[in-house]
């Protein structure tokens, strides 16, 4: 049996608490056909990682981290895509163990090679917010290089924010985007990504603020915080238009009725949850984020690197996301 070093919880307690998240050593499960057994040099946190650590129950001991950056070790007996020493980035899937561990072992298919210009750590920063902001503007929303609109990305210095704002900066060039921020450096932050116009939905009425930059409303809204802002979103919108929600959000949409606006949902692991035909789409996707990011056009969006990776290190990311005040992501790198 192979073991390897993994960090992860057992009770939710405050991030603070030394016992919030702790080291073992955990059993390397055996690999499917399309599997790689990863050696992770780096991660990052998000905040489904600080969520789920506060509320969900473990059944035992639960190894977090969505988010990794590593090179293959051994391949399943029906791996094509990846050969061992290739190097990697993934988000892998909910229902399997994190990658906050040595060795980890995630599908071919929803794993991409790492942008050959990053580092692993700043690679650590792009899987989960890029498949999330890739699927939002091109799954959900449908556009391309010929969309015309106006689309206002709310929660845009957060990861997926910050991310959305590069891919539509380079891949959608007739699209005027309206972001979001709360003060001067968050708006220089944002504006520095690719965003036309800068909203404060904390200091003043967004539905004003959106209204004055384009008077026939958005076309499409890509939210964070959705939860107690339906009727905002009820103004902001055009008729027709399209709203995509990541948080858990309302549960009545009902003012969108009148204006027969578009509600959809965004899991970046829908694929790998529910193991769909296109499961291999994820790969490619990712592969295309490697290649923009090599090409120049998209960057990282690491704000703060954290090292080595322990228990200690990651309760403090943990701690910093659960603030709510980070901009874009935190990394950890380097096992001890």
């Amino acid at each position: 049996m192979t073991t390897t070093t993994a960090i992860g919880y057992e009770k939710n307690l405050p991030a603070t608490d030394p016992e919030a998240l702790t080291a073992r050593e955990v059993e390397v499960p055996a690999l499917e056909p399309h599997d790689l057994l990863v050696e992770v040099e780096a991660v990052s946190v998000n905040p489904v990682d600080v969520k789920l650590r506060a509320g969900a129950p473990t059944g035992g001991f639960r190894v977090l981290g969505f988010d990794a950056a590593g090179v293959v070790r051994e391949v399943g007996s029906a791996v094509t895509l990846f050969a061992p020493g290739d190097e990697v980035f993934y988000a892998g899937s909910i229902d399997r163990p994190g990658t906050n561990q040595r060795l980890h072992v995630v599908d071919e298919r929803i794993t991409g090679r790492k942008p050959a210009t990053l580092s692993f750590a700043d690679t650590a920063s792009l899987p989960l917010t890029a498949i999330t902001a890739w699927e939002t503007l091109f799954d959900r929303l449908h556009l391309t290089e010929t969309s015309t609109g106006t689309l206002l990305v709310i929660g845009a210095t957060g990861g997926v924010g910050a991310i959305m704002l590069q891919l539509a900066e380079a891949l959608l060039p007739n699209v005027t985007v309206i972001a979001t921020a709360s003060d001067a450096e968050r708006a220089a932050w944002v504006q520095s990504l690719g965003a036309e116009h800068v909203v404060d939905h904390h200091g003043g009425d967004l539905a004003a603020q959106v209204l004055e930059i384009s008077p026939d409303g958005a076309d499409w809204v890509f939210t964070a915080h959705s939860d107690g802002q339906v009727e905002t979103y009820a103004k902001i919108v055009r008729p027709f238009g399209h709203i995509v929600a990541i948080d858990d959000g309302p549960r009545d949409i009902s003012p969108l009725k009148g204006r027969s606006i578009s509600w959809h949902w965004e899991l970046m692991f829908t694929r790998p949850l529910q193991q769909t035909p296109d499961l291999i789409e994820q790969h490619r996707l990712l592969n295309q984020v490697a290649d923009l990011v090599d090409q120049g056009h998209l960057r990282a969006t690491t704000t703060r690197t954290l090292t080595p990776i322990t228990p200690t290190t990651m309760r403090e990311a943990h701690t910093l996301v659960e603030s709510g005040h980070t901009i874009g992501k935190i990394v950890l790198h380097d096992w001890q």
